[in-house]
C-alpha cells in the first residue's frame, strides 16, 4: 500500500491547533511564538512532512528553477560552464534543471518543451549543431521567460549572447603558426552552421590573407571533432601529396588525436608539423608534446551567463545587454614551437 502523504492538516490535528497556525509556523511567520514554531517543526519532522515547494512557488508565480541545455554533458568545456552557472545560481537560491541535446535539433526542441512545462524562471542554452532557427524558443519568450545563449549562439533581438571573439581566436592561433614558419596550414573545423566554428574558420582565412597566402579549401576539413573522426581525418592528411607543416584544430580533443596519429606515422611534432588546439582542456598538458591552445574561460562564461539571467529576472539594467564578449588568450606550449628561443 502507498504510504499516505502527511499534510499540514495532519500536523494540526496532532497538535490540536489550526492548519493556518501550522502553515504560518512552517514559514517562520513572526506572529507565531518560538515554542509553537519548535513544536510544529519537531512534529512535522517526526511525521515525515514534506513541503510542496513546487506548489508554493507556483502561487508566487516562480519556481526558483533555471534550465540549462548543452550539447554534450561529457564535454570538459561545458562541464566548466555548468560549474560556473551552478555557483552563481545556488548563491541566489536557484536550482538547475540540466539537459543535453547531443547535437540533435529534435532533442533540443524536446528539452525546451520539457523546461517550459516545468515552468522554469529562465533558460541558458548552448545550441546543438543541427539548430538553425529560434522557433522553439518563442513560447518561452511569449511568457517573458528570459533566455541566454552562450558559446554556440544565434542572434535574437530579445536575448543576450555570451561568447568569446572566435574570429580573433582563430586568427591568433593561425598567426602563431605562420610566425613559426608554417606556410601550408590545415584547419580541422566543426559544423560551420554554428557561429563558433564558422568564426574560427574566418579568423584562419584572415591570418592567411594577411601573410599573402592563398586560401585553399582542400586544407579545411569539416568533421565532428571527436577523437575517432579526427583520427580518420589525420589519416587523410597523411595521404596528401604535399604534407602540411601546421595544423590548427577547433578543439583540444581533436588536436590530441591528431598528434597521436602523426606520431604513430613517424611524423615529428612540431618539427615536421606544428599543432594548435582550442579550449585549454586538462588533456593539453598530458599529451607529449604539450599542446599549444586557445584558453576559453568556461567557468567565467557560466558565472556571467547565470548573473546576466538573474539580473534579467530581477529587472536590473545589467541584464539588458545584447552581446557580452569574454577575453581569450593563446597559451603557447611545445606542440607548435618550431622556432625556439636560445
Amino acid at each position: 500500500m502507498t504510504k499516505k502523504e502527511i499534510t499540514i492538516y495532519d500536523i494540526a490535528e496532532a497538535l490540536s491547533i489550526s492548519p493556518a497556525t501550522v502553515s504560518r509556523g512552517l514559514k517562520n511567520h513572526p506572529g507565531i511564538g518560538k515554542d509553537t514554531k519548535k513544536r510544529i517543526a519537531d512534529t512535522a519532522r517526526k511525521m515525515g512532512y514534506q513541503q510542496n515547494m513546487f506548489a508554493t512557488n507556483l502561487r508566487r508565480k516562480n519556481t526558483n528553477t533555471i534550465g540549462v541545455i548543452i550539447p554534450r554533458l561529457e564535454s570538459y568545456f561545458h562541464s566548466t560552464v555548468i560549474s560556473g552557472i551552478e555557483k552563481v545560481a545556488n548563491a541566489h537560491g536557484y536550482n538547475l534543471i540540466i539537459s543535453q541535446s547531443q547535437e540533435s535539433y529534435k532533442k533540443e526542441v524536446n528539452s525546451v518543451s520539457t523546461m517550459y512545462n516545468s515552468r522554469i524562471d529562465g533558460l541558458m542554452i548552448s545550441l546543438a549543431n543541427e539548430t538553425k532557427t529560434t522557433d522553439h524558443f518563442e513560447e518561452l519568450l511569449k511568457k517573458q521567460v528570459p533566455l541566454i545563449f552562450f558559446d554556440r549562439v544565434i542572434e535574437h533581438p530579445d536575448c543576450t549572447s555570451i561568447v568569446i571573439d572566435n574570429k580573433k581566436a582563430g586568427y591568433d592561433a593561425t598567426i602563431h603558426l605562420l610566425e613559426q614558419g608554417c606556410k601550408r596550414i590545415v584547419h580541422i573545423d566543426g559544423n560551420v552552421n554554428r557561429n563558433v566554428y564558422a568564426d574560427r574558420l574566418e579568423g584562419y582565412k584572415q591570418a592567411l590573407q594577411q601573410h599573402n597566402i592563398e586560401f585553399d579549401q582542400s586544407l579545411v576539413l569539416n568533421i565532428e571533432l571527436t577523437d575517432q573522426a579526427t583520427a580518420v581525418a589525420t589519416q587523410k592528411i597523411l595521404t596528401m601529396k604535399q604534407l602540411p607543416d601546421g595544423i590548427f584544430t577547433a578543439n583540444d580533443i581533436s588536436a590530441v588525436s591528431c598528434i597521436r596519429e602523426l606520431k604513430r606515422a613517424g611524423v615529428r611534432v612540431p618539427e615536421d608539423i606544428a599543432v594548435v588546439g582550442f579550449n585549454n582542456e586538462p588533456i593539453a598538458t598530458v599529451i607529449e608534446p604539450n599542446l599549444t591552445t586557445i584558453n576559453y574561460p568556461g567557468k567565467e562564461m557560466g558565472e556571467i551567463a547565470a548573473t546576466t539571467l538573474i539580473n534579467k529576472l530581477k529587472k536590473q539594467p545589467s541584464g539588458n545587454l545584447n552581446t557580452i564578449v569574454l577575453r581569450h588568450n593563446l597559451i603557447i606550449r611545445d606542440s607548435s614551437l618550431r622556432k625556439r628561443k636560445h
